[in-house]
């Protein structure tokens, strides 16, 4: 296995482009782990707080799924409290040999990744506007996202974690609000380009503001911007949220793949 990837590793992506488009980001940069055999497996570990991606080719064989297993187990990954993306199959051998390893991993999420290369307007026209985040809505920000990740229960920092995700994210131009007809921000989206598609996320309703059509309408209006610039939107899903599904589809978003996340 090399500790580097190269040429090799995206075109091995390229048939799973959705369900990894995280990892096809990710891997060119500084990780804690990185490791490939630029044919049949990749492992990519960032740092703490975010997940271990794990990328094998479709249907592998049961000495390809064990290699997999033991090389995460080798290099310590199974004892320090991860989380792991990696496509179902894979997901069943490392739940089953882990049990019998002594390690507690259980399935967290269910994950449908979505496209979408026609954006269709929102049925219903929610009330209010979208606002672009600018240096006086930092604080505002910060909170949503501690909301945002105390609710979906990953990637949870700190406080002052969150400050520096904030700057980052205002910073890009991409990160949204909706602010309904009173001026109250209830609602977040951002868009992250890399390569050809760009990444719809943060999106979070706070939940008094919720079932109003806020965020339909606020993920609209991004997924537009991003397509309008040349882009094509995706975006990751809880898999058992239907009506958020539901939602996506209505504007636009079709279902390409599918992955799972164990910890």
């Amino acid at each position: 296995m090399d500790n580097y990837t190269d040429e090799r590793d995206h075109l091995l992506l390229e048939n799973d482009r959705y369900t990894f488009f995280v990892l096809g980001k990710v891997m060119g940069g500084d990780c804690e782990l990185l490791l490939s055999d630029h044919e049949k497996l990749i492992i990519c570990f960032t740092c703490k707080p975010y997940p271990v991606w794990v990328w094998t080719p479709d249907e592998i064989s049961s000495k390809e799924k064990a290699r997999a297993y033991q090389t995460v187990k080798e290099n310590g990954l199974l004892d320090s409290h991860n989380t792991f993306n990696l496509k179902y199959e894979l997901a069943e051998y490392f739940l089953k040999r882990a049990k019998e390893d002594g390690y507690k991993l259980s399935l967290i999420t269910n994950m449908f990744a979505y496209d979408c290369p026609e954006p269709r307007k929102p049925e219903i026209k929610a009330e209010g506007r979208m606002h672009q985040c600018v240096e006086e809505d930092l604080d505002e920000l910060v909170r949503f996202l501690d909301l945002f990740h105390k609710e979906i229960g990953i990637d949870k920092k700190d406080i002052s974690g969150y400050y520096e995700d904030a700057r980052m994210h205002i910073d890009s131009g991409n990160m949204y609000f909706w602010q309904d007809a009173n001026g109250n921000n209830v609602a977040s989206c951002k868009y992250g380009p890399s390569g050809e598609m760009a990444a719809i996320n943060l999106v979070y309703t706070r939940p008094e503001y919720r079932r109003k059509h806020y965020a339909e309408n606020l993920v609209y209006e991004v997924t537009k911007m991003a397509k309008e610039e040349g882009y094509l939107p995706m975006l990751y899903t809880d898999a058992d949220y239907a009506a958020s599904n539901a939602c996506y589809e209505k504007i636009g978003y079709v279902l390409r793949g599918k992955l799972c996340t164990i910890g």
